[in-house]
Order: structure tokens, then C-alpha cells, then sequence
């Protein structure tokens, strides 16, 4: 029985001394990330403008118009067509009344159930393959924005210091609810080819941010602050991303 403990001692000794021995190494690595769709066909593309509800603080067709092109003009191989947003509310507006539909929803929209009877304007292909005329059949990029106030009570979690009868401290979690506020930003980016109209891709996107309800964030932040949740996502439908880590090698 000694002589086993002794090589097992032994043995345990020579791997720590290996362990010890051992260099490891931090290297930075990226991962490549193939685009969802294939826009090889397209050099140049138009943010033409968003179907925008919600919050009347933020203009979200004017906003969101701004922000994709300024990150397509960095970060994709596409040429940015620089012309006026689209107002598609109003073209919308229009087209229902031209089609005999019934008179549009009162202006501001506040909801999605507000937006959806302007969201025929996406199937006009007749609409869209005339715009791609106008700008040299770029690709298209649209959809709908809804930028809306959030308000509800939400569990949280907070440590609370207490102490027993002997003094002894001790940290224990203690929930309750509490009333938050904040914004929600959902909707759809809509990708359409402007050689005929057609729409190529669309996907819908959903965002929320909470603060404490004695905490003041002007709207503007909070929409900069989702939009730089999605925009990752966006870039990764039109050109390839990487994603970078990191990784432990073991010499």
C-alpha cells in the first residue's frame, strides 16, 4: 500500500510539474460570417425611407434613413445613393385612395395595428421597379420602424446587507418590483431589387430598452442606443462580417 501512494504521489508530482511547465499563449482570431443574401448583382444601393410610428420625439423614417446609409457608406462594398427619404406614408396615403380604400388612419401612428393598412405599399412592384429606374437599378432597402415609450413594473434584484443576533453579516438577494420606463423598437427591413420590384428578403426586428423611473434619457439616445443593437445583424444580410474572439494555446 505505501509503495502504491508513493507512485501515485509520484505521478500526480509529474503532472503538476508538466502543468507548471507548460506556456500558454492569447491569440486573437475572426471568424468569417457568410451575408444572407447575395447582392453581387448590385453596385450601388438606396435607403429609400421607412413606413415610421410611435414616439413623435424621434422622426423614425428621417433617422433610421441617416443611420443605415452612414453605416453602408463605411461598411459595405455597395455605393451609396445619397437622395431625399422617401416620404412613404404619404405614398402610401395615396395609393389606398387611388385603389378606392377607405381613408387613411389619423396621423401620428402610434401602434403597429396603425401602420399595418400602409404596409400594402411593399407588395406595389409597379412602385418600387419605378424607383429603381429613377437611381439606376440599385437594391432597395425599406421596411417599417415603430419607435414607441414603454412603461411597466419589473422584477428586480438588489443585495440587502443584514445581521443576526450575534452581529454576524451576511448578503442576501431581495426582489421586488419596481417601475420602469424606456422605449421599444420593432419593425422590418425589407430588401427589394430595383431591376423589377420584387421584394428579395425581409426580416423583422423587436428591441427594447428599461431604465429607472427617476432616470431621464432623452428619446434620441434610446433609439441610437437599440438601433446599435440591430445594426450588426443589418450589415450581416448585405456583406460578409467577422467576429472576433479569442483563443488559449497550450505550448
Amino acid at each position: 500500500m505505501t509503495a502504491r501512494r508513493a507512485r501515485l504521489a509520484s505521478s500526480l508530482g509529474a503532472v503538476l510539474l508538466a502543468v507548471a511547465c507548460t506556456n500558454s499563449y492569447e491569440i486573437q482570431i475572426e471568424t468569417p460570417i457568410r451575408p444572407k443574401l447575395d447582392v453581387g448583382a448590385f453596385q450601388r444601393v438606396l435607403v429609400a425611407g421607412f413606413l415610421a410610428g410611435g414616439t413623435e420625439d424621434v422622426d423614425g423614417n428621417l433617422e433610421t434613413t441617416r443611420l443605415l446609409r452612414s453605416q453602408l457608406r463605411t461598411k459595405s462594398e455597395l455605393r451609396v445613393i445619397d437622395s431625399d427619404v422617401l416620404p412613404l406614408m404619404d405614398v402610401a396615403s395615396e395609393n389606398r385612395t387611388s385603389d378606392g380604400g377607405a381613408a387613411p388612419a389619423p396621423a401620428p401612428i402610434k401602434d403597429q395595428k396603425d401602420l399595418e393598412p400602409f404596409e400594402h405599399l411593399f407588395a406595389n412592384v409597379e412602385y418600387w421597379k419605378k424607383i429603381g429606374e429613377e437611381y439606376q437599378q440599385p437594391l432597395i432597402v425599406t421596411g417599417t420602424v415603430m419607435f414607441t415609450p414603454l412603461q411597466r413594473n419589473q422584477l428586480v434584484q438588489r443585495e440587502q446587507e443584514v445581521y443576526d443576533s450575534f452581529g454576524r453579516r451576511r448578503v442576501i438577494p431581495v426582489r421586488s418590483y419596481q417601475e420602469r420606463k424606456g422605449f421599444s423598437l420593432d419593425g422590418r427591413f425589407i430588401f427589394i431589387d430595383g431591376r423589377n420590384g420584387a421584394t428579395l428578403h425581409s426580416e423583422t426586428f423587436a428591441e427594447q430598452v428599461l431604465y429607472a423611473a427617476n432616470q431621464t434619457t432623452p428619446a434620441l439616445s434610446s433609439y441610437f442606443e437599440l438601433m446599435d443593437r440591430l445594426i450588426p445583424s443589418f450589415l450581416s444580410t448585405l456583406s460578409s462580417q467577422k467576429i472576433k474572439g479569442t483563443r488559449i494555446l497550450l505550448q
